[in-house]
């Protein structure tokens, strides 16, 4: 029988009372360090470089919003690992109108790291030409970068760079496309490692990610191929119908 039938309604408003009298309990929450914001026992900072690490490129990272809320990025690592008014993050899609983008993109020292057909090796750009340079990447899916790059055209007014490299993102707990697609982390400072010339910032930067990505694997998580690696190994699971995907570049 359902002992619950049998109360009349004011005792049911008794119990409904007593219940909104005990107290919340509130959800214990894991003690997080000042510095790196990550739970004290998975800190990067002992990986961090003790002091920031000087450069005088300015970078100016375009986040698309959906990079904001994921809980594995690697640009707060930038921002916590060189000077604060080196590194400028400018969240959003499409801008009809963004005052410091339109002026950065004007000027001739600035360059923007995106591969593509018009795209020079950052190896051949004169470091004597200008006292510094800027330096603008496109944070988020290769998809959503896409759909950034298409649908602002001041985009397409700096010097468009690339790397040459032959290296294997070292990011293993993320899918990249290819093979040879890196981290926005990992750009930065392979990139910053040219145009500084102190090729001692690729491990100074890429120290703490490859922290985060152990922390990561030690608790559980799964090493990721590239979609490359998977589509030459036959690994690929069965492609959903593009009705079907939920449409990452918004062009």
């Amino acid at each position: 029988m359902n002992t619950v039938s049998n109360f009349s309604s004011c005792e049911e408003d008794d119990v409904l009372s007593d219940l909104g009298a005990l107290p919340v309990e509130e959800s214990e929450r894991r003690p997080t360090c000042d510095r790196c914001t990550r739970p004290t026992s998975v800190c990067l900072c002992p990986y961090l470089p003790s002091e920031r690490a000087q450069v005088s490129t300015n970078l100016y990272i375009i986040q698309h919003p959906h990079e904001e809320v994921r809980v594995l990025r690697t640009v707060p690592i930038l921002d916590i690992s060189l000077p604060q008014d080196k590194v400028h993050v400018i969240r959003g899609r499409r801008f009809n109108r963004h005052a410091l983008l339109d002026k950065i993109t004007s000027y001739p020292n600035t360059l923007l790291l995106f591969p593509g057909p018009g795209a020079v090796d950052l190896q051949s750009i004169p470091l004597d030409s200008y006292p510094s340079y800027n330096l603008i990447l496109i944070d988020g899916t290769w998809p959503q970068a896409r759909g950034i790059y298409s649908n602002n055209r001041f985009l397409h007014r700096p010097k468009q760079v690339k790397l040459s490299l032959n290296v294997v993102s070292e990011y293993v707990i993320r899918t990249q496309p290819t093979d040879a697609a890196l981290s926005t982390l990992e750009a930065a400072a392979f990139a910053l490692s040219v145009l500084e010339n102190k090729p001692e910032l690729i491990e100074i930067l890429t120290k703490p990610l490859r922290a985060l990505c152990d922390f990561q694997l030690e608790h559980g998580a799964v090493p990721h191929q590239s979609k490359e690696y998977l589509k030459k190994n036959g690994l690929c699971k069965k492609k959903i119908p593009s009705n079907q995907r939920k449409n990452e570049d918004d062009s």
